[in-house]
């Protein structure tokens, strides 16, 4: 299949910044425990090495695709990834814990930036009938950066340290600001004459970020005050969205768009049900199974690498069969992955474990290309970095919320405690509780992604 110059140009440079963040995302979760021991902080504490990255990401998703939309996608795109390689050879310097997230949060507005145009960059350079298969080489991409992160970043942190991962990703970001300037040559902004919304903007930001604070807090009372103002400050927005002539948000998108709605809401359950399996694994296999973050990377591995195989192909089956029934089939065959899990224990066998991550990434990569070609197939070509940014945001907060079921798991079962051999009891049970949680909400989201009617 032939590719004309700027629609292979934008392929490649997307495809870099797709791998990018995941690799750096997956390598540092290898990592935590021995930042933990470096640092000499608690497991709460060291949850914020990886969530502080994606309530900035969060936060910043939306406003960024609208600004994109507005003043050209590969202007923010470029700046976005500018922001992103100077944390990432700025945090290797960290000298304490606190350093680190603020690196991690300057990180996570990059990514925001990067990821909310990039989506929307390939879309405009590619006919709607060839979208399938190259948002499927994207994901691949991304799946790649998560297969990948596990093995190397377990190699870098046991002979090199840790802080050699935030080094890796330097030279691809330098590539792509090199790159980026010279073979894009458009900026694909379709909103040029409408207005930033400023006060939406803030108002979205400081309730999505306290309303994910508070619930990392849970169940403390400044967990509740932190959500509920959240959740305050998100009904607040919505009012001032349908008040406005150009908000930052059309609400019309999920008022009158039932397959945008439904997909975004599909995609916000898969990645709650599935986002922090990777971190309760990465404990498990290190304090309770005994291996190095270099074994348990390859472990961890398989997951991943199925998702960057099959993505394409799954990409490619949305372009001529409807995307709901491939991404339905892939939210079925995850919970199915998901489900052995409730039953860890010590002794659970190897191969056991590898199997479920290896159903799990087939569900994965059935559900992701086919959900994201369905949410960006179904908006206005001046929507689409709003539409980019709005499945960035189920992404990230799906995540951010998995992450909260877990460490909401942990502070009722275990406290603020170190996981140390005196506590892997009551950290297998608070696994098995969460991996429970999780294989319940992903067989609900089957129903959703089934709710959300034919794209063509």
């Amino acid at each position: 299949m032939k590719y004309t110059a700027p629609q292979r140009a934008a392929l490649i440079i997307a495809t870099i910044a797709a791998f990018i963040t995941p690799f750096m995302s997956s390598a540092v979760n290898i990592a935590l425990p021995a930042i933990g021991e470096e640092f000499s902080i608690d497991a709460m504490f060291l949850n914020w090495i990886s969530t502080s990255f994606i309530l900035a990401s969060a936060m910043f998703l939306v406003p960024m695709g609208r600004l994109a939309d507005m003043r050209g996608r590969k202007r923010v795109f470029i700046a976005g990834m500018a922001f992103y390689t100077a944390a990432s050879f700025t945090a290797p310097l960290a000298s304490g814990a606190a350093a680190l997230v603020i690196c991690r949060v300057v990180q996570g507005i990059g990514s925001a930036m990067t990821f909310g145009t990039a989506l929307p960059i390939l879309i405009s350079a590619f006919p709607i009938e060839r979208r399938g298969r190259v948002l499927g080489i994207n994901v691949a991409a991304v799946y790649l950066g998560l297969s990948l992160g596990p093995f190397l970043g377990g190699i870098i942190t046991r002979y090199l340290g840790w802080r050699f991962i935030f080094l890796a990703t330097v030279p691809l970001g330098i590539a792509i600001l090199i790159l980026g300037p010279l073979y894009l040559k458009e900026e694909w902004g379709e909103a040029r004459n409408e207005r930033f919304d400023l006060k939406g903007s803030l108002v979205y930001g400081s309730g999505l970020a306290a309303l994910m604070y508070g619930f990392s807090l849970l169940p403390s009372m400044s967990g509740i005050v932190l959500s509920t103002a959240g959740a305050a400050a998100l009904i607040v927005f919505y009012k001032i969205e349908v008040s406005i002539a150009s908000p930052v948000m059309n609400m019309e998108l999920f008022r009158s768009n039932v397959v945008f709605a439904m997909s975004n809401a599909a995609a916000l359950i898969n990645y709650s049900a599935t986002f922090a399996s990777g971190f309760l694994l990465s404990l498990y296999l290190q304090y309770i199974k005994g291996m190095s973050p270099q074994v348990a990377g390859i472990v961890l591995v398989s997951q991943p690498a199925v998702m960057a195989l099959i993505s394409p192909l799954a990409g490619g089956l949305s372009d001529s069969i409807e995307p709901r029934i491939v991404a339905s089939i892939g939210m079925g065959l995850t919970t199915l992955g998901l489900s052995p899990f409730i039953l860890l224990d010590r002794g659970t066998p190897m191969g056991l474990i590898i199997a479920g991550l290896v159903v799990i990434g087939l569900g994965l990569a059935l559900f992701s290309s086919p959900n994201t070609n369905a949410v960006m197939s179904s908006v206005e070509s001046r929507h689409l970095g709003v539409a980019s940014g709005t499945l960035g945001t189920m992404r990230l907060s799906g995540q951010m919320l998995s992450m909260g079921i877990a460490m909401l798991i942990f502070a009722l079962v275990m406290g603020r405690v170190p996981i140390s051999p005196e506590h892997y009891g009551q950290f297998l049970v608070s696994a098995r509780s969460a991996f429970a949680v999780f294989t319940a909400l992903c067989a609900a989201g089957i129903f959703m992604s089934l709710a959300r009617g034919r794209v063509r």
